[in-house]
């Protein structure tokens, strides 16, 4: 057949079947998701001006685009509050990708929040001596050199430093800002990624110890890959079986209210091994993110390795993003199976609690002390999760704002206790740092009760809230529990106080350094926090529990 003849018929069979309907263009609600787009905005201006901006400035501009973006955000996120979003005006924005609901703006602003004064941790740089007459921060001259090779010293001698860090923290907090509030499968999927890889890399960034920093980096992106493959694959598993990835969808086919279903799904749909194999698999992916027994194999590792303040803002925000994700999923998505998924939060959280607790009492570093430490607040906090009650959405929410505030202090100080080989770390360095220097141990003691659960701190307030809501939801023995972990954890958090005030300072011992006004603000914040939510909580237990209604 000719290309003439080819040619007219396609032409008449286009012109006898019916004109193709209009693609609609997606409807994208920009000011109910400005948060999320400010601070991606922002971290692409650090991308420009990693490009653009002469390496002698780009450290001040990165920390002011940052910072900047960060309070813009926030700023974003009271607005929508006080705008209804949070309670009345509450619904899915973006097609259906994305929830506008009082526990996505509230774990947004705690995360925008600690983000910010992770900036301010990151900038530090009056702690380490000048290098060749240029001040340094916790981050290598240059992070593509071999450790201790020519290229990373004539870095050094330059006065080269790493401010891609500010970007990639900002790409970190845009994921963190998605993933309590997806709502589909595949957005959800997308944020655990988008902060993921940056995590990998700032892990590896550290200018002293580089080998343990990159040996961390490693474990961390190669145990978060294996997650992110179970909770892809329960992705699929859940599609499989639902035949769609919203989240009230999936909903409906679980209840077994759906009406509509297409002939060509209705083989597999309703397939009850795929649900409870595909839930299975995320709630895997999130437990490992939260750092939960037994999937937190990789946490004192990581802490230990990377940057300090790396470390700070991972255990701080990561928690929040994650928490968020998994209360969405549980009580969203899979309600309707809440009698399958309880027993075995039930033992995650007992192990958890319990695990993290007695192991930590082994600890010999500060930094492993404080990841053991949050293993069992993640145990804690499941407690909550785990009441399946409108106090125990609240009871969380109000749990995460506390914990990551004094995460955030407690690693700011650890960054300040110094000796000639960096962060002195290891535990019998800490003897004595109430003589040397009462302030910065007594604000560290403060931490350190807070974490403990002792009365007046917001730790204690945060504990009473999901234990209260344990005990109302039906799971007291979690309670009993949950209590003796405190007690056991109380005794290490005590001994590190005993530690720093009733023994006697090394002569030789390392010096806490002074420093600029930046992580001095993270660390005071962190306190006030802390001692705000202790001594009066109430109206920030209000707040969550009006936060606490998902939409759906």
């Amino acid at each position: 057949m000719s290309t003439a003849a080819v040619h007219s018929l396609w032409t008449t069979a286009a012109a006898s079947a019916d004109p193709i309907s209009k693609i609609d263009a997606p409807k994208i609600e920009y000011g109910q998701l400005s948060p999320t787009l400010i601070v991606l905005g922002a971290a692409l201006v650090g991308v420009l001006v990693e490009a653009f901006v002469p390496r002698k400035n780009r450290y001040y501009a990165q920390v002011f685009v940052s910072a900047v973006a960060l309070c813009a955000a926030f700023a974003a996120v009271i607005a929508l509050a006080a705008g209804g979003y949070g309670t009345t005006k509450a619904h899915v924005a973006a097609m259906g990708a994305i929830s506008v609901d009082g526990p996505a703006l509230f774990l947004q602003g705690t995360i925008l929040l600690v983000g910010l004064l992770g900036v301010f941790t990151f900038a530090e740089r009056r702690l380490d001596p000048a290098a060749h007459g240029n001040r340094v921060d916790s981050f290598a001259a240059q992070a593509a050199s071999v450790p201790g090779s020519d290229s990373e010293r004539a870095a050094v001698k330059a006065g080269f430093t790493t401010t891609e860090a500010f970007p990639l923290l900002l790409f970190a907090i845009g994921g963190m800002l998605v993933f309590p509030s997806a709502n589909d499968l595949l957005t959800l999927f997308v944020a655990l990624e988008v902060f993921s890889l940056p995590l990998y890399l700032l892990c590896a960034l550290a200018r002293r110890k580089r080998l343990m920093s990159q040996e961390a980096a490693v474990k961390y992106f190669l145990l978060g890959a294996f997650a992110s493959a179970f909770t892809l694959f329960g992705i699929a598993l859940l599609y499989g079986y639902a035949g769609s990835v919203p989240y009230a969808r999936i909903a409906q086919v679980v209840d077994g209210t759906v009406t509509d279903v297409d002939p060509a799904l209705a083989g597999t749909m309703g397939n009850d091994a795929l649900l409870l194999v595909g839930a299975a698999m995320i709630v895997m992916g999130l437990l490992f993110k939260v750092g939960a027994v037994p999937f937190h194999m990789w946490t004192p590792d990581v802490y230990q390795g990377a940057p300090t303040p790396v470390t700070g803002f991972m255990a701080s925000a990561t928690k929040v993003a994650a928490f968020g994700a998994l209360l969405r999923l549980l009580y969203v998505v899979l309600p309707g199976l809440r009698w399958d998924w309880r027993p075995v939060m039930w033992a995650v959280a007992i192990v958890t609690m319990l695990g993290g607790a007695i192991v930590a009492i082994t600890q010999t570093d500060i930094k492993r002390l404080l990841a053991y430490s949050s293993i069992a607040h993640a145990g804690f906090i499941l407690a909550g999760v785990i009441a399946t009650t409108p106090s125990g959405i609240s009871s969380v929410l109000f749990y995460l704002a506390a914990y990551s505030f004094v995460t955030i202090g407690a690693f700011a100080v650890v960054t300040l206790v110094r000796d000639a080989g960096g962060e002195a770390t290891h535990l019998s360095k800490w003897a004595g740092l109430g003589r040397r220097s009462p302030l910065v141990a007594a604000v560290f003691a403060v931490f350190l009760l807070a974490f403990a659960g002792i009365p007046l701190t917001s730790g204690f307030a945060g504990k009473f809230a999901v234990f209260k809501a344990a005990a109302e939801g039906g799971a007291m023995p979690l309670v009993v529990v949950g209590v003796i972990s405190s007690a056991i954890a109380a005794f290490f958090y005590i001994r590190v106080i005993v530690l720093m005030f009733f023994s006697r300072p090394h002569p030789e011992g390392p010096t806490v350094a002074v420093a600029s006004p930046l992580t001095t603000v993270a660390i005071a914040a962190g306190v006030a926090v802390t001692v705000v939510l202790g001594v009066a909580p109430q109206y920030f237990l209000d707040l969550a529990s009006q936060a606490g209604v998902f939409v759906r």
